[in-house]
């Protein structure tokens, strides 16, 4: 009897240990999905966890100055990676990396936070999607991105922008009657009702942020070819952006008290928005980007969205409205119409570089011949 049981918790452990080797088996083959799954609840978490603590209090001002010392300090060991690409940073440089600084992540960052407090952490993470379409709009506007209205998928990445933008319009402004996720309809002190006046203001406000955030990445793309090393420009950038949003932050906030940082709340979402989003997550885009290409990434930025709007509503008894609903509808479509329309156009510039790299090949066993 009792080599039985022996026998039976012998087959028992054995069939657990390939349940998990199974499991860990199909996370490694879908490391890419798994990583981007996480990425969007920690952004979830960013959108809600800042507004809680804005609004409990916390100066938007100086929540910015914490977050970029807690990511300098987040992003000091992957330095560590760049060691390859290590080349002297001229002054030159440096000033470039200063003004950059000043307008993606400090500008950006104070706007971001300071418009939240005026708006809902829903639209917050809304708004996050209509980032691919500014971004293509302001590059088309400087030279970088090419368009034409000859081929299917520039007027995809046109309709697409036009349907972002608006979609954002119709969730800041439009609200029609509210979707009732519970009986009862209890205020919660994080989700007081804005006014029109400051819904638009905060909308407007944060619609700025995206912008500077779109010319930050389309800067990126200058600057990382003079200086190529990821981690350590990001770092600089972050320390820039923490000395800026500090000689800031003493001008806007002169009470002494509103620095201070015990154990609570407010540490906990500073921290995670300067360790886990700017750390972690950074280290993960940059991986998942190589794996899978940027199409890829951006594809799951809508699930922020959907994760923030439900865990408002279930936690903070925040109201949705038809309106913000159509208008979310129209982010997400204008969304994956521009991601169609530039993985269409990525594609097409592949095969023409094919072709002319078979005409070439032919040529030169022409000549050869």
């Amino acid at each position: 009897m009792t080599i039985f049981y022996v026998g039976k918790e012998v087959a028992v452990a054995h069939k657990m240990k390939s349940s998990f080797l199974r499991c860990m088996a199909i996370l490694e083959k879908n490391k890419p999905y798994v990583a981007m799954l996480f990425i969007q609840f920690v952004y979830a978490g960013m959108a809600l966890l800042s507004k809680a603590a804005i609004s409990k209090g916390m100066s938007p001002f100086v929540f910015v100055v914490y977050r970029q010392i807690f990511a300098s300090l987040a992003l000091s060991p992957f330095a560590y990676f760049d060691s390859k690409h290590g080349a002297p940073l001229s002054c030159n440089l440096l000033c470039k990396l200063f003004l950059v600084s000043l307008v993606g992540l400090t500008a950006s960052s104070n706007l971001y936070y300071v418009a939240i407090n005026y708006t809902s952490a829903t639209f917050a993470a809304a708004s996050t999607n209509t980032i691919p379409s500014i971004t293509f709009i302001m590059a088309v506007f400087i030279g970088v991105e090419s368009i034409s209205i000859k081929y299917r998928h520039g007027v995809a990445k046109i309709l697409g922008s036009f349907l972002c933008i608006s979609g954002a319009i119709v969730f800041a402004l439009v609200k029609g009657p509210p979707l009732r996720w519970h009986h009862e309809n209890h205020s919660h002190e994080f989700t007081k009702v804005h006014s029109k006046e400051d819904n638009i203001k905060g909308s407007l406000m944060m619609l700025l942020a995206n912008t500077g955030w779109s010319f930050w990445l389309i800067l990126q793309g200058f600057i990382v070819k003079q200086y190529p090393a990821k981690f350590r420009l990001t770092i600089i950038q972050c320390f820039f952006s923490f000395i800026q949003s500090s000689i800031l932050a003493f001008a806007m906030e002169r009470n002494p008290s509103a620095w201070k940082l015990g154990w609570d709340f407010h540490l906990l979402s500073v921290a995670y928005c300067g360790i886990i989003v700017t750390g972690i997550c950074y280290w993960l885009q940059v991986c998942t980007i190589e794996i899978k290409g940027p199409v890829f990434t951006a594809m799951f930025t809508p699930l922020a969205l959907v994760l923030t709007a439900i865990f408002s509503a279930i936690w903070w008894k925040e109201t949705l409205f038809w309106g913000s609903i159509g208008g979310t509808i129209l982010l997400v479509i204008g969304l994956y119409s521009v991601l169609w329309g530039k993985n269409k156009e990525g594609v097409k510039e592949e095969n023409h570089e094919d072709g002319e790299a078979k005409a070439e090949t032919k040529l030169e066993c022409v000549i050869q011949s």
